[in-house]
């Protein structure tokens, strides 16, 4: 009995020896995750920031640790109202992407809570916001949504943030809306504009059109007198070669007497064509070559 009970007071104390060993290395050692910080106190006062993943040490008993998250966050911020440089009233839903970039000045602003750290984005966008919207016309500010506005805000709550060790990816304005009083008026006047723009546009082109269509007339009206002078050139040379080769024909008295009695035969042969009667006068060209009397 005494064995027995002395083998379970053994197993007992190797138990205990075993969870205060389980303890203490527990004590000594820390894990940081993917995407993580983990601060290191030494009573309370922040001795180091372990970033890279993996198993670390610290000091047992005397030294705690704090994780806080790396990731982005998504925020959506609560929608507002906000006035243009032209009193118009429009409202504002945006949210926001953000995340820790600098841990010690996280935990030393902010304590590393995150209610808190949302409380002062909210802030810091509106603000960004409001002051970008209120330095544009209510029509600048539709034309700026987007692209634009988005990397005014993003930049400006930037700056307010970074003193807080947060980095504002993105500011995000996903819905820009006009109060329901004067929605429909915005509407039409917008519709109006466009309207406007799209007939000055049709003017423009009409008028393109049109100059294009003066410049082709002109240019045909050109061609047409150019290719009308070459016409008469041409006719005028040929009138002249023409009289140059009657000329030649002529030159001599022999050459008029055979060109004639050429072109007597001809007028004959026209003459003959069919069943015709021909009465000639006897002094006639045609009564003189029918009867062989041609001088």
């Amino acid at each position: 009995m005494e064995k027995k009970g002395k083998g379970k007071f053994l197993i007992g104390l190797l138990v205990v020896v075993v969870l205060l060993v389980v303890f203490f290395i527990d004590s000594c050692l820390y894990i940081v995750h993917q995407n993580e910080y983990v601060t290191v106190r030494r009573f309370g006062k922040i001795v180091s920031i372990a970033s890279d993943p993996g198993l670390h040490v610290k000091t047992p008993f005397i030294e705690d640790t704090q994780s806080i998250s790396g990731k982005i966050i998504l925020y959506d911020i609560p929608a507002s109202d906000v006035i243009t440089k032209d009193k118009k009233s429009m409202i504002t839903d945006t949210y926001v992407l953000w995340k820790v970039a600098d841990p010690l000045k996280y935990v030393q602003t902010l304590n590393a809570v995150s209610n808190r750290a949302e409380e002062r984005i909210e802030a810091s966008v509106y603000n960004a916001t409001k002051n970008a919207i209120s330095s544009m016309t209510q029509d600048e500010v539709i034309e700026a949504r987007g692209e634009t506005l988005t990397k005014i805000i993003t930049e400006e709550a930037n700056s307010d943030m970074s003193g807080y060790g947060i980095a504002i990816v993105q500011a995000q304005i996903k819905s820009l809306d006009l109060p329901d009083d004067n929605k429909q008026a915005v509407y039409e006047r917008m519709i109006s504009e466009r309207n406007n723009i799209a007939a000055s546009y049709t003017a423009q082109g009409e008028a393109e059109a049109q100059k294009i269509h003066n410049e082709t007339d002109k240019q045909v009206a050109i061609i047409k007198a150019q290719a009308q002078k070459d016409a008469a050139v041409l006719e005028a040379e040929g009138e002249a070669a023409y009289m140059a080769t009657l000329s030649q024909a002529y030159d001599t008295e022999e050459k008029a007497d055979f060109y004639s009695y050429i072109r007597g035969l001809d007028s004959l042969k026209e003459s003959l064509k069919g069943e015709k009667t021909l009465i000639l006068d006897k002094n006639s060209e045609l009564a003189k070559i029918l009867y062989g009397n041609f001088n």
